[in-house]
């Protein structure tokens, strides 16, 4: 979900979690709260953030069942997941999804937000996945998954969105996706271990492709193609506590448009299943074709609990860029680092990013701050529901006691 600037309740755009999960059934109970906020400090630009409550559970009302949710005040994100229901190792998923402003477009072009060719989109869907495991019970398990999926958008004009800028008609497009991941990635803030190498092909068709903009001057194509996959690996040194992750990602699509190609920009993790990050710049703010990206993170601990810790992140991405988006230069890089402070359940991160190439009105180069936040209510729940110190929950007993 992406916060529009000039309103705040935007913040409550484009659902996250596609995650994992979407990937294949997630087997782990889960109840955890998300907040990302990515804030620009030069420059005219939307504010970027997401919040997300995420619930899983892998045995819900049945033992074959599994329910997963994601929710953001305006949008819902679902699935229910049943276990062997076509084959014994071949799980299938039905999702729904749908809410306000997810499928809003904010149109930046050489490092400059244009608020007036910029516009709201609402949108729902209904999904329908098969998960099939191919090496069931090995270390590491190689997932295939096939997916297809109806959306619906309708588009509006913001306040800011010029009066002669026509948004597109509303849209039924249909999406077919086929993949194969060997690993995964939890949908947490730090994984401390993780490996993935995946590839994924996906069809998108429209059922009314057209022209918008001013007098037409921008087309939504009819058919799309879009190919990537991704390579990660993350690990976590037992006895100092000191991690890495890397990772490289790459995409290569025909016939994308303004609001289906690759989007590459901000500090924001858990935005999107595949987050094409780089620290610095704003969110979305590169437009691609074709992309390669390499990132990376390091965290050193900077004491014996390891409640406090370094982290530094880096990424650069060799771009070609959307024409009538074009910019010069095609590598972009970014840097960053922040403290990251770990309590019980709390996970809470306060960073500052560079974008080396980033374009702005001074010259290259662009700053932003950042805050990631993750609450693990399971941990709540079962510090208060057994705590340590049974003492420490007098404050409730007294509470009940009315005393």
């Amino acid at each position: 979900m992406v916060i529009c600037g000039r309103k705040f309740f935007l913040l409550l755009l484009p659902l996250v979690v596609t995650l994992a999960a979407r990937a294949q059934i997630d087997p782990v109970r889960r109840e955890l709260v998300q907040i990302g906020y990515d804030q620009a400090l030069e420059g005219h630009a939307p504010i970027s953030a997401y919040a997300f409550y995420y619930y899983n559970r892998p045995e819900f009302v049945r033992s074959n069942l599994a329910l997963r949710l994601a929710i953001a005040p305006v949008y819902l994100d679902s699935e229910l997941g049943i276990r062997g229901a076509l084959g014994e190792h071949t799980d299938l998923g039905i999702g729904l999804a749908g809410g306000g402003f997810a499928d809003s477009y904010n149109e930046i072009r050489a490092g400059k937000f244009l608020s007036e060719e910029s516009f709201l989109g609402h949108g729902c869907e209904a999904s329908l996945s098969v998960y099939h495991c191919f090496n069931d019970g090995a270390l590491i398990p190689l997932n295939g998954v096939l997916r297809a999926a109806a959306h619906y958008s309708t588009y509006a004009a913001d306040g800011d969105t010029a009066a002669m800028f026509r948004v597109p008609d509303n849209q039924t497009a249909f999406h077919g996706r086929a993949g194969l991941r060997w690993g995964g990635v939890e949908p947490v803030l730090l994984p401390a271990l993780a490996m993935e190498l995946s590839v994924w092909y996906e069809f998108q068709a429209r059922s009314n492709p057209g022209t918008y903009g001013f007098a037409g001057d921008r087309t939504l194509e009819a058919n799309t193609h879009l190919v990537w996959g991704r390579a990660l690996l993350a690990y976590t040194f037992p006895e100092s506590g000191r991690s890495f992750t890397l990772s490289v990602t790459a995409g290569w699509s025909e016939g994308v448009d303004r609001l289906n190609d690759y989007r590459l920009g901000a500090l924001l993790p858990l935005v999107s299943e595949f987050a094409l990050t780089l620290p610095g710049y704003y969110y979305q703010e590169l437009s691609a074709r074709r992309f390669l990206l390499a990132a990376g993170a390091y965290m050193l601990p900077l004491d014996a609990g390891k409640h406090w810790n370094l982290v530094a992140v880096g990424a650069t991405a060799l771009v070609d860029y959307l024409p009538g988006m074009e910019q010069p230069g095609n590598w972009n890089s970014g840097v960053g680092g922040g403290v990251l402070h770990r309590a019980g359940p709390w996970q809470i991160m306060i960073g500052y990013a560079y974008g080396v190439n980033a374009i702005r009105s001074d010259g290259p180069g662009a700053q932003s701050i950042n805050v990631l936040v993750q609450l693990d209510l399971e941990k709540t729940i079962a510090a208060l529901l057994r705590p340590q110190n049974p003492f420490r929950s007098r404050g409730l007993f007294r509470m009940f006691r009315g005393s």
